[in-house]
This record gives structure tokens, C-alpha cells and sequence, in this order.
């Protein structure tokens, strides 16, 4: 299952480094790199849904192979275009957009699949779901480096890179993962579907809303910083290639330490996990409002930035856990595919925004960022309340 995580987040976060290298091969802006990001995603976020009611209803294994499949088509896609067309920017962005196709129906179903597994087992199901979310933060750590790596040897090899780990992974779901079995039972009507949906956004909305608004905002500051970092490390620091990715991986590290102990300490325990977003948000707004300040002195900006990864590790699998644990498994697939979908926009927004942003309105866009978790923060302490019941629902 983490495999899946791993695949999709290289998928993505790999190319981050390597982008300012198609700018120049390819001969396309900043803003035009960005898409090669946000295209990946955008097609995500439309069809994470449908992926999610469609392994609500016909099972999480069926989706997620095919899915892996479309991955590794659209890798080719984008590798082969680069590697013998003259103007192949139309081409991988085709590619990537069947990668984001293939995304939505793979990551989002592992969350629900965790929950179908571990159903009677918060502690087990906080706890893989912990290794799932590094699994997840331990890809963006290789990414900056693989696809560093990757491009001293061919600017386009990340993009084929991309479609042998996805191999990769559809060998190990086929062979490994064993969905339970249980009784079969009649899926439901498409109206009935949607009744039902309704229904669980009217009764749990007032804590769902805020966790699908943190997912966003969470992964909106990860990919906004990482872009500017990439960009600022080779126009500031004159640091390029490989060694760019290893620093741009200090941040990530901390990412993935934070979210690998997160998971083992929250347990289940809402208690504990209202208590680790509140802390993570206090550092996000306090840390990310200094990158653009920071970003002339190296050693300033990596201790801003690692405490701002520390801070997003903590908040992803504790998201994660809410949405698993707090919803039965019949509309979970759905519930989570929302959750990963805003999780995506947050993906999708960042880059673009940064490459528009960093010229004139750098300190301000962080400032503002700031800000906005401190919103988020207030949101947190208001909605989500711990249930002294024990009820599986445990957010009120």
C-alpha cells in the first residue's frame, strides 16, 4: 500500500527541481513550467471523486490497478515526446494529465482501503495510516534528489522514471494486497449515492469542511515553498543539479520524521490530534511568514523551512486519521476522495501562484499565508471537538 504514496509523490514532486532545466530546454516561462505540475493535478481533482465512489462500489483493488496502469502510459507519453519532438510541451503536459488521471484513482483509495482493513483497530489504523502519510513525505525527500540525479544523465529521464516505479508498484498490488473479504453486498443506486452523500456533509460538515480546508492549505504552502526554493537556490546560491536536491530534501526530511512519529503517537485519540493541529498551525503561521525574508541566507532559510516541514508532517496524518476513523466504511471511499482532492488544489495552486507572485509581492504572499493559518487555527479550536462518548464519529 505504500508503495502507491510513494509512486504518485514522485510522480510529482520529482520534476520540481528539474523545472527551471525544461524552461531552458523546452523553451517555455516559469509560469508555463508551473502547468507541468498543475496539469497533473487539475485532472486529479476533478476525477478523485468518481474514483472514490467507484471504489465504494465496486471494490478498492479494481480502481487502483488501473489506475497505476494510466500512470505508467502517461510517464511514456511525456518521456517519448520530450526525448524526439522538437516541441513537445503539448505532449507532456498530455502525459501528465493522464499521470493526474491515474493519481486519482490510486492515492485516494488507499485511505479508505486502511480504514476497510483495520476497521475495528484505531490504534493499528492511526498507526499505518502513519506509515502511509511518510511513505507518502519519504517521496518527496528522494524526489528533489532522484530527479537531480535523473536529469545529469538525460533532462527527460524523470518523466520514464516515473513510469517504471508505477511498474513497480502495479506488480506489488496485484500480488500482495488482499482486499478482506466479507459479504457482498448490492452497491448502491447512483441516487441513493448521492442521497446518502448529502446527508453525511449535512451531519458532519462542521468538522469535514475544516479538515478538506487544512489538506488544501497544507499542501499549497508545501509546493508554493518548494517551487520558490527551487527556483531561489539556483539564482541566489548558484547551487545546482544534484546538490540542489539534497538541500532542497532537508526540509522534506523533516517532513517525513514528523509525519512517520505523528502517526505513531496520535493512537485514535482526538484529543491528541485537535492538540497536534493546533501546534502545527501555530508553527506553520510562524515559520512560513519568514521564507521570503530569509531567502538570501541559506542556512536561515533551511531552519525556517525545516520547521515548516515538521509542522505540515504532523498535520497530514493526523488529517488523515480524522477522515478514515470518523466515517463508516461504506461512504468512505467518497469522504476521503473529497479530503484528497483538496489536498490537490492545495498541489495544483502552489506552484502557479509562487511563479507569479515571487517578483513583486514575495514577503506579502508569505505574510499573508500566515495569516490565513492563523484563520485556520481559530477554525480548529472552534469545530473540531473531541466526543467524550468514545463514538466512532469522534468530531463534532
Amino acid at each position: 500500500m505504500a508503495s502507491i504514496p510513494l509512486v504518485m509523490t514522485l510522480g510529482n514532486s520529482m520534476l520540481i527541481p528539474v523545472l527551471p532545466i525544461f524552461e531552458k530546454k523546452v523553451g517555455i516561462t516559469s509560469f508555463q513550467s508551473s502547468t507541468i505540475i498543475t496539469s497533473y493535478s487539475v485532472a486529479a481533482i476533478i476525477l478523485i471523486p468518481v474514483a472514490g465512489y467507484l471504489s465504494d462500489r465496486f471494490g478498492r483493488k479494481l480502481i487502483i490497478l488501473p489506475s497505476l496502469v494510466l500512470a505508467f502510459i502517461g510517464g511514456l507519453i511525456s518521456g517519448f515526446s520530450s526525448w524526439k519532438l522538437e516541441d513537445p510541451f503539448l505532449w507532456i503536459t498530455i502525459g501528465r494529465i493522464l499521470q493526474g488521471i491515474g493519481a486519482a484513482g490510486a492515492t485516494p483509495i488507499i485511505l479508505p482501503l486502511v480504514g476497510d482493513l483495520y476497521k475495528d483497530d484505531d490504534e493499528k489504523a492511526s498507526s499505518c495510516l502513519g506509515i502511509i502519510e511518510t511513505s507518502n513525505t519519504f517521496g518527496k525527500v528522494l524526489s528533489p534528489i532522484l530527479g537531480s540525479i535523473f536529469a545529469v544523465f538525460l533532462w527527460f529521464l524523470p518523466f520514464f522514471s516515473i513510469s517504471f516505479f508505477s511498474l513497480i508498484s502495479i506488480v506489488l498490488v496485484f500480488f500482495f494486497i488482499k482486499v478482506p473479504k466479507g459479504k457482498k453486498e448490492k452497491p448502491q443506486p447512483f441516487k441513493q449515492f448521492l442521497k446518502k452523500t448529502k446527508e453525511i456533509f449535512k451531519q458532519e460538515g462542521k468538522w469535514l469542511y475544516p479538515v478538506f480546508l487544512l489538506g488544501a492549505y497544507a499542501m499549497l504552502i508545501l509546493f508554493a515553498v518548494l517551487f520558490f526554493m527551487s527556483d531561489i537556490l539556483e539564482k541566489t546560491h548558484n547551487i545546482e543539479g544534484v546538490k540542489k536536491g539534497f538541500v532542497l530534501a532537508i526540509p522534506l526530511f523533516t517532513l517525513c520524521v514528523s509525519a512517520f512519529v505523528t502517526g505513531k503517537k496520535i493512537k485514535g485519540d482526538t484529543t491528541v490530534m485537535k492538540w497536534v493541529l493546533v501546534i502545527a498551525l501555530i508553527m506553520v503561521s510562524a515559520s512560513v511568514i519568514f521564507v521570503g525574508y530569509v531567502n538570501e541566507k541559506l542556512f536561515l532559510l533551511l531552519v525556517v523551512t525545516s520547521i515548516l516541514g515538521t509542522a505540515i508532517g504532523g498535520m497530514l496524518p493526523t488529517l488523515d486519521a480524522l477522515i478514515t476513523e470518523g466515517i463508516e466504511k461504506e461512504e468512505r471511499g467518497t469522504i476521503t476522495s473529497f479530503y484528497s482532492s483538496s489536498r490537490f488544489i492545495g498541489v495544483a495552486a502552489g506552484p502557479p501562484l509562487m511563479s507569479l507572485l515571487m517578483k513583486e509581492y514575495l514577503n506579502i504572499s508569505y505574510i499573508a499565508s500566515g495569516v490565513l493559518g492563523g484563520l485556520l487555527l481559530l477554525i480548529v479550536v472552534v469545530l473540531i471537538k473531541p466526543e467524550k462518548s468514545g463514538d466512532q464519529t469522534k468530531t463534532a
